[in-house]
């Protein structure tokens, strides 16, 4: 039977305070002038379930926000771009995440105040849902610190109701990586490069992929200018990243993974998953902000076809 929904993502909610400077802050009282900020809807999750979105799925969003402008700007974000957020509550005793993302090349350091996001409980899950949608997306599973522990039955119980189940666990704070849990739960792992060594206890990211790939029945890490790689059982796939003025790559990974994820659950063959994957994380490291160069599908497979030769090399 049809779903009303494609995919239900659990997770936080937060805004991005995007600040583009050319050093390091320094203490002591001094004054640094930057080159821009931006404020921009953030969260792993948020963006993720843009993405999906904007590539056609039906995304239902569950969380919660504090009573504040950040929670109703992220609301109504997320309900721009098509995403239901009836999931979404406001609860008055938090004040919705920020995180401030400092900006430099291509790297970032990120400070994050928790806020909602640890606030985020199963309750906030109507048990009715798993049987609305196709696809559990779940993220940032070390901030989500209200959820964790329950985090794993409510993984358990989607794919009792016949979801498939994705995991993004982003980074560890703590860099303690306990995740055994959730991994026993997820048909489709989506890690970056250093998460998936450090989750799988592995400096080699191919020893990390083979390790995981005995876990997971689907891993596919993101590797930035590299692409991305799939791993299923004893077979790799690889695409490579497109080529675009990187302007700030808040936000990529959780595109790629919006990507990959309607193109899977449209029944493409692995390797055009990994390629509208990195069409998408493309299109976002091409605009400030994790959900502004976002593309649609057919923006996605336009990007794919014009660079067909190096996806065959």
């Amino acid at each position: 039977m049809a779903t009303p929904y494609d995919l239900l993502i659990v997770g936080e909610l937060s805004v991005d305070i995007i600040v583009r400077c050319a050093g390091p802050p320094r203490f002591g009282q001094v004054e640094q002038v930057v080159e821009d900020i931006a404020l921009c809807a953030g969260s792993s999750s948020a963006i993720a379930a843009a993405s999906a979105a904007r590539m056609g799925l039906r995304v239902l969003f569950a969380s919660r926000v504090g009573p504040d402008l950040f929670g109703r700007y992220m609301i109504d974000v997320l309900q721009e771009v098509g995403v239901d957020t009836m999931g979404v509550r406001t609860d008055p005793a938090v004040k919705t995440g920020v995180t401030i993302v400092l900006s430099r090349d291509q790297d970032r350091a990120m400070l994050t105040y928790p806020g909602s996001i640890a606030a985020v409980a199963p309750d906030d899950v109507d048990p009715a849902w798993y049987g609305a949608a196709r696809h559990l997306h779940a993220a940032s599973p070390f901030l989500l610190t209200g959820l964790r522990r329950s985090l794993p039955d409510m993984m358990h119980r989607a794919r009792s109701a016949g979801m498939t189940v994705s995991l993004d666990t982003n980074w560890d704070p703590n860099e303690r990586w306990d995740v055994a849990d959730l991994l026993a739960a997820t048909d489709v792992f989506l890690p970056n490069a250093n998460e998936a060594c450090a989750i799988a206890g592995h400096d080699d990211l191919d020893a990390a992929i083979d390790a995981l790939a005995t876990r997971v029945p689907l891993v596919v890490v993101k590797c930035g200018a590299d692409g991305a790689i799939a791993a299923s059982g004893a077979e790799r796939f690889q695409a490579p990243a497109y080529p675009v003025p990187v302007v700030d790559t808040t936000g990529a990974g959780d595109t790629f993974d919006g990507g990959f994820i309607a193109a899977w659950l449209r029944g493409e063959p692995l390797e055009r998953c990994l390629q509208l994957g990195c069409a998408c994380a493309a299109g976002a490291v091409s605009q400030p902000g994790g959900m502004t160069g976002q593309p649609t599908w057919e923006e996605a497979m336009r990007t794919v076809m014009a660079h067909a030769g190096q996806n065959e090399r």
